[in-house]
């Protein structure tokens, strides 16, 4: 049998280790072989590819980004775009299925090209770890550590100058990120997108942090929405899958907090930084976990299924399960942390 393995949308650290993870075990147990499909599904689309062997993926678990490209393309746009053209590809490189590791939308559009009659399997991939058929997605661990060591560092610097520090980071809908790196790194409020909060109720717990004696240290989600805004606050224009792109939040919330309370306030946004550099030990292991998961499931012609962590086990959901809800923050998880707010 010969595979595609693509990787599209936002990069993350762990991908490589699923290229690894497919290819290892496709090889050694299966004897099949490998081609990379580059750029995501542009790659799919224009038809560009890359040999994939054991030599090419020796040593790849520790290597950030994906060593295929990525884009945010969408494979139903465009004049070669569409099921039937992008059957037509596979058919001329014999390839017989395709692993398209990717996040929400790149599951959205694996689904829809699974109903048109292609063979795809699924790898969940969203540092945001907001797809609800998954217990964890790889990246996540490596996103959380990346902004725990970010707030960290400036914690040093908020207490030198006594001033308030506001951390944004990602999290388009959910905010698992700024939960967990919050929660680590001792902030004293978290914002996120599933709890609006009103700017006095943040400054009340600015307020209350400095007169204590303590530097404020503030986490925010990109995808927040203080009390009174109708949507996630977003300059940058739209996606390839027309989603705003957002950012920024944070500097609007440090003015408004200076200008109320009187504290000096900075905005800091980690953006990219939290996707860049090399995986976590979890993510190398959970990302491998999935990558050969990914094979099973192809040879068991699990088509339209992705790969999911359940506890400590991995099993085959269907990717309409994986799309069909966000794993968003319960509110007991966000009260449990609010305890130690302010």
């Amino acid at each position: 049998m010969k595979i595609g393995i693509l990787t599209s949308g936002g990069d993350c650290p762990g991908l490589n280790a699923v290229i690894r993870g497919a290819v290892l075990k496709g090889v050694r147990v299966h004897d099949a072989e490998f081609v990379g499909i580059r750029n995501g599904w542009r790659g799919l689309v224009e038809g560009e590819y890359v040999k994939l062997d054991r030599h090419s993926v020796r040593g790849l678990s520790r290597q950030g980004g994906t060593i295929l490209g990525s884009s945010r393309t969408n494979p139903f746009e465009g004049e070669h775009g569409g099921p039937e053209n992008i059957q037509k590809h596979l058919d001329e490189q014999g390839i017989d299925a395709v692993i398209a590791i990717g996040g929400e939308g790149t599951l959205t559009a694996a689904r829809r090209l699974t109903d048109a009659g292609l063979h795809i399997i699924g790898v969940p991939k969203t540092i945001d770890n907001d797809l609800a058929a998954t217990d964890y997605s790889f990246g996540f661990d490596t996103a959380v550590e990346i902004a725990t060591e970010a707030i960290d560092r400036l914690r040093t610097t908020a207490d030198s100058h006594g001033r308030c520090m506001v951390v944004e980071v990602m999290g388009r809908h959910v905010g698992w990120i700024a939960l967990h790196s919050g929660m680590a790194g001792g902030a004293h409020a978290i914002l996120i997108p599933e709890q609006p909060e009103s700017i006095e109720q943040i400054c009340e717990w600015v307020e209350s942090v400095r007169d204590r004696g303590r530097a404020p240290v503030i986490v925010v989600s990109e995808g927040f929405l203080l009390s009174g805004m109708e949507e996630a606050h977003s300059h940058k224009g739209l996606d390839a899958f027309n989603r705003p792109r957002l950012g920024g939040i944070s500097e609007l919330i440090a003015p408004e907090i200076e200008a109320r309370t009187g504290i000096e306030s900075r905005a800091t946004v980690l953006g990219h930084t939290q996707r860049g550099g090399a995986p976590s030990a979890y993510d190398r292991v959970l990302a491998t976990r999935f990558g050969m998961a990914a094979i099973d499931a192809i040879y068991a012609k699990e088509w339209g299924s992705m790969v999911a962590l359940n506890g400590t086990d991995l099993e085959i959901v269907s990717i309409e399960e994986a799309t069909g809800g966000l794993k968003t923050v319960p509110r007991e998880r966000y009260e449990e942390a609010a305890v130690l707010f302010g």
